[in-house]
């Protein structure tokens, strides 16, 4: 068996359980064990894209959405862009996500996914999808720093995530950070854990499609000029 990006990404997707403690009202997906599919296409995903041992720099989300990877398996894409994008055909979910847009907008402005790609690796701290309970019974996207007590009980396991991905052959000398708030968060676990030497932050895709549409080309040109340095 070779040791390339590819065999270490998946053999860690593959490997992902969560099975710590969660507060009230929370509940963790794992979209690898609830859809076979969702491992089908994130294996073609890494072996089109990762199938070499070249160093990748990291780019940290906050955690899968229910829409991107949540179902994809593959960070910041939807069935949408896995397919028009990444040739990659998913039969079992049809999902459209506002981040993945625009990052897969910012990846074309870059080169295209094969530039992309061979340059980054996207993950999350904590890489699988968290919802919360609504109360009128239903569920919602979450964020492992909305609740306190959350971010205390999935610390543990954040920390063991970054460093399992670092292990993957990942530049720790500048890692860029998606989202103030996470940035926050991300910064109190490197003063303990010395995991990156310089933290770049980014606004979150989610927020520049939401609230900054209109100055979309001004955030992909900012991230395209951090990624330069």
């Amino acid at each position: 068996m070779t040791n390339n990006i590819a065999d270490k990404v998946i053999a860690f997707n593959r490997g992902l359980r969560y099975a710590g403690e969660l507060p009230e009202g929370f509940q963790v997906l794992n979209p690898f064990l609830e859809n076979p599919e969702t491992m089908q296409v994130m294996e073609a995903f890494y072996r089109k894209y990762y199938n070499d041992t070249n160093p990748r720099r990291f780019i940290i989300g906050i955690n899968p959405s229910r829409h991107g990877a949540g179902v994809t398996g593959v960070p910041f894409t939807d069935t949408k862009r896995l397919e028009s994008v990444c040739g990659i055909t998913m039969h079992s979910a049809h999902t459209h996500e506002v981040s993945s847009w625009f990052m897969y907008d910012m990846i074309e402005a870059y080169g295209g996914a094969e530039a992309f790609y061979s340059q980054f690796y996207i993950n999350s701290p904590f890489p699988l999808a968290i919802i919360r309970a609504t109360k009128d019974g239903n569920w919602l996207n979450a964020n492992y720093y909305d609740d306190k007590t959350l971010f205390e009980m999935v610390k543990g396991f954040m920390i063991e995530s970054l460093r399992k991905h670092i292990e993957i052959g990942l530049d720790t000398s500048e890692v860029f950070i998606l989202g103030k708030k996470n940035a926050d968060f991300i910064a109190k676990l490197n003063k303990k854990e010395k995991l990156f030497d310089r933290m770049t932050v980014l606004e979150h895709p989610r927020y520049i499609q939401q609230y900054k549409s209109k100055e979309k080309q001004l955030y992909i040109d900012k991230y395209l000029l951090a990624f330069e340095k």
